[in-house]
């Protein structure tokens, strides 16, 4: 274990012995930290946070820290952090509150840019990408391999769907379905990501069909209901098609059109 002469480490904390902890870093008694994770200069780790392995949080960033929320009493509460993330500097992940289930959840191979935030009870799924100054507010569940593009924020209790792209800027405040691009104050649907569809290794098929529900769904003058049902008809029975059905059924904010 390499840990810098100046770190500040409880020891009560628990930490793998192949964990390097850079000058000046602050690590608290509940933090547990997994195999071959660096922590950088300044980092603050605290709270009843589990981090994974092969993660790298750079310098200044904040973790597990309570929320932002004036109805956290102090309730026990946790951050849990995958492997194989990547936390840049300045970046703030918070533990959760007991009213949202008590847990934050950073999955795996995830990129938080620099100041970049996320909030209470977030639940951050595999290989997302937040850009620089990215907010998300607590209770949001982000599916795997979105990208946010930078200043981008989302309101809180919003969805975002799966391999969807938060163009940069954009103010999110109703769920964002799978595999779509939005855009603009407030986000929009303007397409589908199909670079993200692409590299995730959809097939000629799965991208016809993802088109083809998408026209249903976006392009027609049918409301929700009736252009969900019509793509069942057409498209039901292939995974990507019956994960995007199921989202949209599942929506609460309502769907970004």
């Amino acid at each position: 274990m390499a840990i810098h002469p100046t770190a500040v480490v409880d020891r009560h904390a628990e930490l793998d012995s192949s964990v390097e902890v850079g000058p000046c870093a602050v690590i608290g008694p509940k933090v547990k930290i997994g195999a071959r994770t660096r922590v950088g200069p300044h980092a603050v780790i605290e709270g009843d946070t589990t981090i994974g392995q092969d993660n790298a949080i750079f310098q200044f960033a904040a973790l597990g820290a309570i929320p932002q929320d004036l109805k956290y009493a102090g309730e026990q509460t946790r951050l849990v952090i995958g492997n194989g993330n990547r936390i840049r500097e300045f970046a703030t992940v918070h533990i959760g509150t007991a009213g949202g289930g008590g847990v934050t959840r950073v999955a795996n191979g995830c990129l938080l840019m620099a100041n970049s935030h996320v909030a209470h009870d977030v639940q951050l799924g595999d290989g997302c990408i937040l850009a620089n100054s990215v907010a998300l507010a607590g209770h949001v569940v982000v599916e795997d391999h979105v990208i946010f593009g930078g200043l981008a924020a989302v309101h809180q209790f919003t969805r975002i769907g799966r391999l969807a792209f938060i163009s940069g800027g954009a103010m999110v405040t109703q769920d964002i379905p799978p595999y779509v691009t939005v855009q603009g104050d407030r986000a929009e649907v303007v397409g589908i990501n199909t670079v993200g569809l692409t590299r995730a290794h959809f097939d000629e098929h799965a991208l016809t069909r993802v088109k083809g529900a998408y026209k249903i769904v976006f392009r027609s003058r049918m409301g929700l209901r009736e252009a969900v049902a019509h793509v069942k008809a057409e498209f039901g029975g292939h995974p990507e098609i019956d994960h995007f059905v199921a989202f949209l059924e599942g929506t609460e904010r309502g769907i970004a059109r």
